[in-house]
């Protein structure tokens, strides 16, 4: 199953993004990451965020998906207590899990963030400009072109993972 995975961070983001895709690199193998963009917290007076993502292929089913990012998370920072809209060492976000469409216990697919973050479409639509989402039949690339992008500027910043500038598989 082809997978998108939102990854983001305000709480040493250069260390703790590393740390994220290793753990991630470790479970599931190489994976396609896009570019790594800086935005304002949204929801929240907070650092500044580092986001990208990440493809990759999994057999394990949704929701096991979910428990196995939750432990990454855990291991690297998140509280367990962590509420909605707050400061993050690591946040991992299932964005797209093949066609799914719809509620899947407590996941929403696709994340309904790609339509009015930033931070979480831009990246997406580098990553896989072409590929329409489930429920619409319009390009990642062209919903990013209509996104209003001067209400939530991102900023490509540059970032190394084990040698290698991002985007790039890793």
């Amino acid at each position: 199953m082809k997978v998108y995975l939102g990854i983001g961070s305000n709480i040493a983001p250069a260390d703790s993004i590393a740390l994220g895709l290793q753990a991630l690199r470790d479970e599931f193998g190489a994976m396609q990451a896009s570019s790594v963009y800086e935005s304002d917290s949204v929801g929240f007076n907070g650092p500044r965020f580092w986001n990208l993502v990440v493809a990759l292929d999994t057999d394990l089913e949704l929701l096991d998906l979910q428990d196995r990012l939750r432990a990454i998370e855990f291991q690297h920072g998140r509280p367990k207590n962590a509420v909605r809209n707050s400061s993050r060492a690591l946040d991992i976000d299932i964005l797209l899990y093949g066609d799914y469409c719809g509620f899947y216990e407590q996941i929403e697919l696709p994340r309904p963030e790609i339509h009015y973050n930033a931070f979480v479409l831009r990246p997406l639509s580098e990553l896989a400009p072409d590929r329409a989402l489930p429920n619409i039949n319009i390009s990642l690339n062209e919903l990013w072109q209509r996104f209003d992008q001067a209400k939530q500027p991102v900023v490509r910043i540059p970032y190394v993972f084990l040698g290698l500038e991002l985007p790039g598989t890793i």
